[in-house]
């Protein structure tokens, strides 16, 4: 089945709940949510999952995309911002969470400003970016993969939290560029609703998710090598 299912409907709704922000009106228009949310959402995974477990076996999406869909109310416990409601949705494919702890994903996030999608860590733990600063600076073999693939590209871009001081002033720029990072993550954003409502949407996502494939690997082998210091560190 082609993918489609998106529309101004879903934005819509998803701006107009943030906006009502109220738990009584979502119950009054939860069928609307299920058709024009929840459902393309689901149909969205069904057509990523394959090719993205061609990229990491270990990814699983679950049944019915439910380990790879957010939820579209919030966790307020322990935010000062009390609102209900997301006026976005996101997918994020990633390994069980109890085979590794620092998890990088591929997503998809949906917004009344259009769509982004890309490659990288949610929050990742200063150990985890420490790792990564050792093996860029020791010339790790899947670091220069990563850096020549972005290089050959411009389709997305490195986000994330960047040290208010340089930390690596002696360094080459294009390894500046990482390990200045606080968070990092690679990103294309655009408000093209065109390809958003349309089949053309699954292509341009899993052709997104190959050419970020080095860095992904990255990501994984960053984590793998921080665990294993820690394990030789607690022996």
């Amino acid at each position: 089945m082609e993918f489609g299912g998106f529309s101004a409907g879903t934005l819509d709704f998803l701006f107009e709940n943030r906006m009502h922000d109220s738990r009584a009106w979502f119950e009054e228009h939860k069928e609307q949510y299920v058709t024009l949310v929840q459902t393309p959402l689901r149909a969205l995974v069904a057509e990523l999952e394959p090719a993205v477990r061609k990229l990491d076996p270990l990814i699983e999406a679950g049944p019915s995309g439910r380990k790879a869909i957010s939820r579209i109310y919030r966790d307020t416990r322990f935010s000062r911002d009390k609102t209900l409601f997301r006026d976005f949705m996101w997918v994020s494919f990633l390994r069980d969470k109890k085979l590794e702890y620092e998890l990088p994903s591929y997503y998809f996030e949906i917004s009344q400003s259009g769509y982004a999608y890309g490659c990288g860590y949610y929050m990742p733990a200063p150990a985890l970016m420490e790792t990564i600063r050792g093996l860029i600076l020791g010339g790790d073999r899947l670091f220069c993969a990563a850096l020549e693939a972005l290089e050959r590209q411009d389709l997305f871009e490195l986000c994330g939290e960047r040290y208010k001081r340089p930390r690596y002033p002696d360094q080459p720029e294009r390894l500046r560029s990482w390990l200045e990072m606080r968070t990092i993550w690679f990103e294309r954003r655009s408000n093209d609703f065109k390809t958003l409502f349309s089949p053309d949407l699954t292509g341009q996502l899993i052709s997104g998710y190959e050419l970020l494939k080095p860095v992904y690997d990255f990501m994984c082998h960053a984590d793998e090598t921080r665990i294993r210091k820690e394990e030789i560190g607690n022996h």
